[in-house]
């Protein structure tokens, strides 16, 4: 497999052939969706002219090529800029979660930065990102990629506000239950970059943009022609922002979060003038959107029918607990086996989204883990009871919450698995500490940097009973 790097230690337990399907639909879509591929695909150079898609650019009578970047699928979305600009690339600024050993950059300065934490070298590299636009004039251009992640990457925040702040206000967010809408109203309105300020600070020195986006936000449409110029980009920094002040007072508040927020972000929030508000449009910008969040359980659905498996998409809106969407897929599971229903076995269900992970308290942390692993170990303890049902939970860019794992698989041996190792994984899920407990039997899903990032990727595989089963 290209993409699942650990596929062998996974399927030396548990049930192998239902992991091997699973295994298989989950390798083949991320495959599909690596943005290296997709950019390859719109982007050449024929002599001094570069071609993306439909539009074309004489680089000759630009002053300076600039490539900046950030994201969870930076890496991928970089080098192939990188790759072909070549040396009409005068200079490249790229910040990633994870550096890979077989990245491999010609004028691009790489900087690994913090995600869900923002942290000092994301800052110091969204310094430098903003030098190089100050510096720059009309006849440059500059061509942004830019996926999710970002917002924590790109860490600049405004003056009055410091890194530290930042990384509090992410914390508190993300613990908070919050949804990743209200969690960005906050973010994009004490940045200095993101929420559309980047391409604001672009725009206000007369030079052009060219962007490449990946959105994962919830509730996106499906792409159509990636070649094809996306009028209604929308996504921070380099797009306009749709998130207002008024909706990051109302995070605050709805999510009763005021009194353990940074005094300074509170404060400014509830006080900023309309001045402070963040950019609605740009116009003027060329955006090309290669892939967005239904694009995964459109892909795998495509590869899961060559497969000669039906397959259903049950929803590209997920959200919620993720341990509730667990269980809920365990029991869909049994329901199919059981009396045939929404689909007769064999047969996929799949689903993206985003689920969340409630922690109201972090003296009950006894481990690592994430939404997806929270997620497949929720399933196992229910799927038990449903033969060879088998669910992939990952984030589809390669990393789930604090663990260096994109996300977990069970299936309906799991429970017993861990139970035999002296594992609860009631106490997992309890002690977020799911990541342990999945390691423990070889049920972690390692992809490292996947080159996109479109949330979470859910794929259910439910066989036939066997008789007398």
């Amino acid at each position: 497999m290209n993409k699942i790097r650990n596929a062998d230690a996974i399927l030396s337990q548990g049930d192998l052939s239902s992991r091997q399907v699973v295994l298989e639909i989950a390798d083949r879509t991320l495959e599909r969706l690596d943005s290296y591929r997709r950019i390859r695909s719109i982007m050449r150079m024929e002599g001094s002219v570069l071609q993306v898609g439909t539009r074309s650019w004489d680089l000759s009578l630009k002053r300076n090529v600039y490539l900046i970047g950030a994201g969870k699928a930076c890496n991928h979305m970089a080098m192939a800029v990188d790759h072909v600009l070549g040396d009409f690339l005068t200079q490249g600024i790229a910040i990633v979660k994870i550096l890979e050993e077989t990245d491999r950059f010609n004028r691009t300065e790489v900087f690994v930065g913090g995600h869900p934490l923002p942290n000092e070298e994301g800052h110091r590299a969204s310094r430098k990102i903003i030098e190089l636009v100050d510096q720059a004039g009309p006849d440059d251009l500059f061509i942004a990629v830019i996926s999710g992640g970002s917002s924590a990457l790109m860490s600049c925040p405004i003056a009055g506000i410091s890194l530290q702040d930042e990384i509090d206000t992410t914390d508190v967010l993300l613990k908070s239950g919050a949804g990743i809408y209200e969690i960005n109203a906050v973010r994009r309105h004490i940045s200095a970059l993101n929420g559309g300020m980047l391409a604001k600070r672009i725009r206000d020195i007369g030079a052009e943009l060219i962007g490449f986006g990946i959105s994962d936000a919830v509730g996106s449409p499906a792409t159509g022609d990636i070649a094809v110029p996306y009028p209604a980009y929308k996504s921070t920094p380099i797009g306009p922002d749709m998130t207002t002040l008024d909706d990051a007072r109302a995070t605050i508040v709805n999510r009763n979060v005021a009194d353990r927020l940074p005094a300074s972000v509170v404060d400014y929030l509830m006080n900023a003038g309309p001045e402070a508000e963040t950019p609605k449009a740009f116009p003027d910008n060329t955006y090309f959107l290669l892939n967005t969040l239904p694009d995964s359980c459109i892909y795998a659905k495509e590869i899961c029918e060559e497969m000669g498996l039906p397959a259903m998409i049950v929803s590209s809106f997920l959200e919620g607990e993720s341990r509730d969407a667990g269980t809920f897929f365990a029991s869909i599971a049994r329901e199919i086996q059981t009396y045939g229903n929404p689909l007769k076995p064999p047969c996929v269900l799949l689903s993206s989204g985003e689920v969340t992970t409630l922690i109201d308290d972090n003296s009950v942390i006894r481990g690592h883990g994430g939404p997806g692993q929270e997620m497949a170990v929720s399933f196992a303890i229910t799927a038990a009871r449903t033969k060879g049902a088998c669910l992939l939970s990952i984030d589809s860019e390669g990393t789930d919450g604090t663990a260096n794992v994109a996300g977990g698989i069970t299936d309906s041996t799991s429970f017993k698995a861990a139970a035999d190792k002296g594992i609860s994984l009631y106490q997992a899920l309890r002690e977020h500490g799911c990541f342990e407990a999945l390691d423990s039997i070889r049920s972690t899903v390692f992809t490292g940097n996947t080159g996109t990032n479109l949330c979470d990727l859910n794929i259910l595989y439910i066989p036939e009973p066997k008789a007398g089963e």
